[in-house]
């Protein structure tokens, strides 16, 4: 059994703190209330995930492993999936990171489909269908341009966004088809 911290192993808050296992090794880590209701499933992105940059490098590998689950959860969002990308964990945690997940619960759950009804997910492709004015951007982005590694607007379904000639823009779903 491991010894309550006086701080949050993930994110170094001081309050609400308690022992949380780190499945499937018999391995417990100190979590305040917000990173323990995060690993429960619950998890919206916020300020609070930045602790996720120091808490990937940590030396302990529980940790390491609960902060690779937590960004595994955020994928959604460009910041932990270039996070992702650049981290590194030894094989053995890395296996141990993969064994189990963060289910996050999705009672509100924002599905974005394409303009065929396919179903999108973050890092997908997909081809523009028509010619789209870019405010702000000063050009047109041509019908059957390839958007690569495209992030979903969590609170519209009729939203991504991606990047076209080098600038991030948002793009209505409605104009775009699956790739792939």
């Amino acid at each position: 059994m491991s010894e309550l911290n006086t701080h949050c192993d993930i994110c170094g808050a001081s309050d609400g703190l308690a022992l949380a296992e780190v499945p499937p090794k018999d391995a417990e880590i100190t979590l305040c209330a917000t990173c323990q209701t995060a690993v429960g499933g619950r998890i919206e992105d916020n300020p609070h995930w930045q602790c996720l940059n120091d808490a990937i490098w940590s030396q302990t590998p529980a940790v390491q492993v609960t902060a690779y689950r937590l960004l595994q959860a955020l994928q959604s969002k460009a910041w932990a999936r270039d996070l992702l990308d650049i981290a590194y964990l030894e094989p053995e945690t890395l296996e141990w990171a993969n064994a189990a997940s963060i289910t996050v619960s999705d009672e509100n759950a924002v599905v974005h489909k394409d303009t065929n009804g396919a179903v999108l997910s973050a890092g997908d492709t997909v081809t523009l269908i028509k010619d789209l004015n870019v405010k702000g951007g000063g050009f047109t982005a041509k019908r059957g341009t390839a958007v690569r590694n495209i992030s979903l607007v969590s609170d519209n379904a009729g939203q991504i966004e991606g990047r076209v000639n080098g600038q991030q823009i948002v793009i209505l779903t409605e104009f775009v088809k699956k790739s792939g």
